[in-house]
């Protein structure tokens, strides 16, 4: 089964969920199912900093087992996190992460579904 996380929620859940809890399941290889993407709202976008030492376990095992690691793009830009790149045809702004985790991806909600659309999703969690 292939699963995305959507971390929404303020708050310990950076921390205490995913960071002590989905994580060391991950690192371990032991989560029982496939995680293909995680996407990251509000200050949960600060997770993925460089330097971090959450976000850089996350960079690895997300390079290790092909994981998307996507912020908002709009979420991070209020944060310091991405820079504005280019318009495309259909009038959406598209942005370039900054001062994140090697791997990190920037995008709204029509790239985290092309993104996801190739590789399948079966279920979606948001916390």
């Amino acid at each position: 089964m292939k699963v995305a996380y959507v971390f929404a929620t303020a708050g310990q859940t950076i921390d205490y969920v995913l960071g002590d809890m989905i994580l060391p399941q991950l690192e371990a290889e032991a989560h029982g199912v496939d995680v293909v993407g995680m996407f990251f709202f509000h200050d949960n976008t600060y997770a993925l900093r460089e330097d971090d030492p959450l976000g850089q376990r996350l960079a690895d095992v997300a390079a290790e087992q092909e994981i998307l690691l996507m912020l908002c793009d709009q979420c991070a830009t209020r944060r310091g996190l991405a820079e504005f790149d280019h318009t495309d045809e259909h009038g959406r702004d598209h942005y370039e992460p900054t001062d994140t985790v090697e791997g990190a991806t920037v995008g709204c909600f029509p790239d985290l579904y092309a993104a996801l659309g190739e590789v399948g999703v079966d279920h979606v969690i948001t916390l």
